[in-house]
Parts: C-alpha cells; structure tokens; sequence
C-alpha cells in the first residue's frame, strides 16, 4: 500500500478563478511583414481627406472624435483579403484575432459604424482607387498597352420569392401601411424599450421604402420591355436586383461587375483600372462605359481586349472613333454580315480583318490570364461571393474595396517605396 501512494502522480488542474495581471503591448503582436502592418503603412501614405468631408466632429466644436478613417479603411482591407465581407464577423474577429486587433490598437468599432463606413463613401473610394493608379503610373509600373474587360455575375442580397408581379406588390404596399400603423400604435406599450420601439418602427418604414422602390421599377419596366405573358418583377428586397443566369447555367438575382484589368501576358501583378456594376443581365453593351470609366481615371488606353460576349456594334464603333484597338472574338451572328451597312462600315469591316490577322490572335490568348484570374481572384479569395448589402451604389462600394485591396497588395512594395 505504501508504494502505491508513493507512485500516485500529482496532477496540475487549472485554477480558473486566480485573478492575473497582464502586460501586452500590441505592437509586438504581428510580425513586421505582416499583411495587416504591409496594408496600413501603405493607407497611411494615402490622402484619406475625402473620407472627413462630413464630419461633425472639428476644431472649436463640441462633440464625439470621428474614429480615424485610415483604422476603418484598413479594418476593411484586410478583412477583405483574408475573405470576409461581413462588418458583423469583423466586429467578432476585432476581439479575437491578433492582427484585427492590431490594426483597432485602444480603440472600438462596432459593425453598425463599419456598414456604415463601407456604404457612405463610395465618391471616397472611387477616387481612391483613381489615386492609388495614378500614382503606380506615375512610378512606372503600370502600363495600360494590354488591358482585358470581362464581366461576372454575382448573387445579389435578395431571393427568389421576394421578386412580385406588379398585382402582389400592390397588396404588399396595402400590409406595409397596415404594418407600420399598428407599429406606431403601439408606441407606448410597456413591453418594449423607447429603443425597441425606434427600431421596429425604422423596420417598418424601411419595408415600405422597398415596396414602394420595386412598384417604381416593375412600373419603369413595363415602360421601357415589350409585353410578355408574364410581366416584369422586381424584388421587395433589393429592387435594384435582376434574375440572371450564372456560370453554373441557373437563373439567381444577381448584380453584373465589370471589370478591366492591365497586365503582361507574360506574368507579373496584375492591375484592375476599370469598374463598373450593373443589373444588366448581358455584356453586350459594356464596353462604352468600361472605356469612359478607365478614360476618366488614366485618360489614356491604347488596346483593349474583351469575349465575344461584348462584341456588340455600337461599341466597336465607338472604340474606333477614340482610337482604341479592340480585340474582340466575332461572334457567329457576325462573322456574315446580314446588312449592307454592317458590311460595309469601316469599323466593322476593320475589325472583322483584325481578328483574321496572326498577331490578333496571339494577343488574344492574354485575355484569360489576364481578366479571367482578376475575377476569380475576387471572387475566392476578396470576398466579393454574394453581395450582403442592397443595391448598386452599395454594391458598387464593396466591389471598390475589393478592388483597393487587390490593387494594393499586387504593388505594396512600389507604394512604399
């Protein structure tokens, strides 16, 4: 019996109620190439002015500080280059994740003020990217003589059952008005806080804000389409959302993004220049825009590669007349022309030439690596898989983001430099 207990091994638990004092300083928490650390000393060289154009908070006025923009830009950055596009899952990370907690430092950002930071600065973010090209040009690492256009379909924040025929919006429109009365009704019931009682009336505006914005675009819709047997509709969720058929060959709500990317067929980073999202449903006429957007940011594109998907006439036309070379896949509908002016306008019958040519055909095997990667790349691995946020102005701010961060994790060594 002795030497059983002399053998009986003495255990450590853990004692969860002894109270400890810790020192952390956060600084020593990343390593120096950390991309968190790459991406804020890269935001820090930014003019980030337009982002306080709007703040109460100023010099000989009273008033909370506004929480420093660069913290939140950079909050959303990296976020978004590690996948996340949630503001609810970044305000859980913040508390648990070292590098998210690098990056707050003392402070606190809930995800109400990160929504609101993301949706409420797209002129700030659009001129950012603008900035942030200008300034790669104008250290030479950015060459506009190859740049490829391609667009992707992305689900919108809306379902299939919210989008209503012009009749079930009308009734929707009666129990909204409904709804928000017995809400106001019960203003002064006990059971709810002054608080409760704000948001659930704000839902309720909100609900028939929406109603209201799908019975305008059913009501435009039927102005601008033809008849059909079915009639348009639109969604009480995002009534800037259509039903698109995505790459798996299934019919979603979705937003289209556009983007035009610049690079070397022969590798190296890649720079997304241009960007546009849409709810149109076909490429057909994006490249007019796609050139006035890179135009109004570089005013200078020399060629211009895009699928046979944006090979509409219109565009080809314009291109020529701003002196851009277009490489666009003919498709079949017009590889014969099927009227005089289609075979004998210049642009056109140019074109058609161009692409017969050896050199247009080596140039366009580029296009792939070039724009096809760019999406992908933001799709996967930028979080632009599923839009959170409603409509395309919303929309149009997240893809920015994802663009920033791309833009400036290909070149963060020639942004610092």
């Amino acid at each position: 019996m002795g030497d059983e207990r002399d053998r009986q091994a003495r255990v450590k638990e853990p004692n969860r109620k002894q109270g400890e004092i810790r020192f952390e300083l956060p600084e020593d928490t990343l390593p120096p190439m950390h991309p968190a650390r790459v991406l804020w000393n890269v935001v820090k060289t930014l003019d980030l002015g337009r982002f306080l154009r709007h703040a109460k908070a100023v010099g000989g006025r009273s008033g909370r500080d506004t929480l420093s923009p660069a913290m939140k830009l950079t909050l959303w950055l990296y976020a978004i280059s590690q996948g996340i596009g949630s503001a609810r899952e970044i305000e859980r990370l913040v508390r648990t994740d070292d590098a998210f907690r690098w990056v707050v430092g003392n402070l606190h950002v809930g995800h109400h003020t990160l929504s609101g930071f993301r949706a409420g600065h797209g002129e700030a973010l659009d001129a950012l990217m603008t900035d942030i090209l200008a300034s790669l040009m104008h250290k030479g690492v950015l060459s506009l003589e190859l740049v490829a256009q391609d667009g992707m379909r992305v689900r919108a924040a809306a379902t299939a059952p919210s989008f209503r025929s012009y009749g079930s919006l009308l009734e929707c429109r009666q129990q909204a008005v409904l709804h928000l009365k017995a809400v106001l009704a019960q203003a002064d019931d006990p059971a709810h806080s002054t608080a409760q009682h704000a948001r659930r009336a704000a839902a309720a505006r909100d609900f028939q804000q929406r109603v209201e914005a799908a019975i305008a675009t059913v009501q435009e819709l039927q102005a601008t389409r033809k008849p059909s047997a079915k009639g348009p509709r639109a969604s009480t969720t995002d009534a800037e959302a259509r039903v698109m058929k995505m790459a798996d060959g299934g019919f979603r709500p979705a937003l289209n993004i556009q983007l035009a990317t610049a690079g070397s067929p022969l590798g190296g980073p890649r720079t997304i220049v241009g960007v546009r999202v849409t709810n149109l449903g076909s490429d057909m006429n994006a490249i007019t825009p796609m050139l006035d957007d890179i135009e109004r940011r570089l005013h200078v594109l020399s060629l211009l590669l895009a699928d046979a998907n944006h090979g509409a006439h219109d565009g080809i036309r314009d291109a020529a007349l701003r002196g851009v070379e277009l490489l666009v896949a003919v498709p079949e509908s017009s590889r014969q022309p099927t009227s005089d002016k289609a075979a004998t306008d210049g642009a056109l019958v140019a074109w058609r030439a161009r692409m017969e040519s050896d050199e247009a055909k080596k140039l366009y095997k580029a296009r792939a690596c070039l724009c096809e990667l760019m999406n992908a790349h933001l799709r996967t691995h930028h979080g632009v898989d599923q839009f959170l946020v409603r409509g395309v102005a919303k929309a149009t701010s997240v893809v920015l983001l994802g663009v920033i961060a791309s833009n400036i994790l290909q070149h963060a060594a020639t942004l610092l430099a």
